[in-house]
């Protein structure tokens, strides 16, 4: 099993402290193989109102960034919106595109192409991976 941790500094800050525990508890749950949606996250989360959604989104692309920077696949891939019909936000997309992973249409069918390859390289690297929890 291999352990998946942060790089210093990356621990503080309200941002980085929720990406911190979206990531622990996407590993928890890795195994299942099976998405989670962004309102099933925060309920698991326990996040508090305002911008429930929000504070997750921003994370994740957090979580994206970390993920791309390490050459690893997107745990973000995990965590889909009930409205799109089992997709991730279009700002998954978007910041995939960003990150260098995916330069589609993020509504056109390969966007579905590339997020099933992506959840499925999520699942088979998380599913082996230990995350090293810092303090928060």
């Amino acid at each position: 099993m291999r352990s998946v941790g942060f790089t210093a500094g990356t621990t503080t800050g309200t941002v980085n402290v929720l990406a911190l525990r979206i990531r622990t508890h996407l590993c928890q749950i890795v195994g299942r193989a099976t998405p989670i949606t962004y309102q099933a996250l925060a309920r698991a989360l326990d996040l508090s109102p305002p911008n429930t959604i929000h504070q997750l989104t921003v994370a994740l692309e957090c979580l994206m960034e970390e993920d791309a920077a390490a050459a690893h696949p997107l745990i973000a891939a995990l965590v889909v919106s009930r409205a799109r019909g089992g997709l991730p936000a279009p700002g998954f997309f978007d910041c995939a595109r960003c990150v260098g992973r995916f330069d589609g249409d993020p509504s056109g069918p390969e966007a579905s192409a590339f997020y099933a390859a992506e959840f499925n390289a999520a699942v088979e690297f998380w599913s082996s991976a230990e995350v090293v929890d810092a303090d928060i």
